[in-house]
């Protein structure tokens, strides 16, 4: 059966037409649901509402009575004054799915919107969005952290699939900790592959890319099908020497990347002692090597 042909779909609104706005909102367009309406603020929401999603930019409260469901896919520090202006204006919101896309927030965030009338829900997809084309496919097969009252739950977990990803609960009150574990993964990642790719550029290193990839990619294979058991390098080793002479040279290569080396470092050396992949004598010469008067 063609998207088209499903019966039950439902008319989208997207308030933000971004990078995620737009990608989410193809996404739904894909599913079979129609996208009647979105705005957008910067030139290239403007244009991805155009161009992703087929409609003309209009204003917030034009594509809330536009639309039965509608996306809030603005920056996080921007969505509490949203839903309220939307409450406080009188915007239609009354049987309106609204459904934010913010991983940090829970549901309280729209309760001013649900005391208007709104249907309530939290879909944060679990990507990264570039605003490339390729967004859209990247979606198929991600995970979603949902929140939802639960007669919404079965309403959240349809749209989830329909979009091509899997519904994971997240209670309400672990969404600031379940945003934190994961941009505290997938951001400090690209931070910390950045400094390094830097810091081998600066030695003469042409393409940093090429000597990194192998190693990252054998990296994260291992973590993810291991856990801690795939840690390798000094510090599960225990050689205090080398993890001293790395904070050393970059004290005078890039002080602002030692303070991150040194608390990763002691932070991976607890975790090795915990699982028992290091030795307590080992772990106490590594804190005394990453400790001390080392800023001098």
């Amino acid at each position: 059966m063609d998207a088209g042909d499903r019966p039950a779909r439902l008319t989208v609104g997207v308030l933000g037409a971004g990078k995620v706005g737009s990608a989410l909102g193809a996404a739904l367009a894909q599913a079979g649901h129609r996208v009647v309406a979105a705005s957008g603020v910067s030139d290239n929401s403007q244009r991805w509402a155009a161009d992703r999603l087929g409609v003309t930019p209009s204003r917030p409260d034009e594509v809330v009575g536009a639309a039965q469901l509608v996306l809030l896919t603005v920056p996080d520090d921007a969505l509490p004054d949203l839903v309220s202006g939307l409450a406080s204006t009188g915007a239609d919101l009354k049987g309106k799915m609204l459904v934010h896309t913010s991983g940090a927030y829970g549901l309280s965030v729209l309760d001013p919107a649900a005391g208007a009338g709104a249907l309530p829900l939290a879909l944060h997809p679990v990507m990264t969005f570039t605003g490339r084309d390729d967004d859209l496919n990247k979606l198929t097969g991600i995970s979603y952290g949902v929140t939802a009252p639960e007669l919404l739950r079965p309403v959240a977990e349809a749209l989830v699939i329909e979009m091509g990803g899997e519904p994971v609960w997240i209670a309400d009150a672990d969404r600031p900790l379940y945003h934190a574990a994961l941009a505290n993964a997938a951001n400090h990642m690209v931070t910390l592959i950045a400094e390094s790719s830097d810091l081998l550029r600066g030695i003469g290193v042409d393409h940093p890319g090429r000597m990194l990839g192998p190693l990252l990619g054998a990296a994260l294979d291992n973590v993810l099908r291991l856990g801690i058991a795939g840690l390798t390098g000094p510090v599960v080793r225990g050689d205090a020497g080398t993890v001293r002479k790395h904070v050393d040279a970059l004290i005078l290569a890039a002080p602002e990347a030692a303070d991150a080396y040194v608390a990763l470092a002691r932070l991976t050396a607890d975790r090795a002692l915990a699982a028992g992949l290091l030795k307590p004598e080992e772990a106490e010469r590594l804190l005394d090597a990453l400790g001390g008067n080392i800023w001098t």
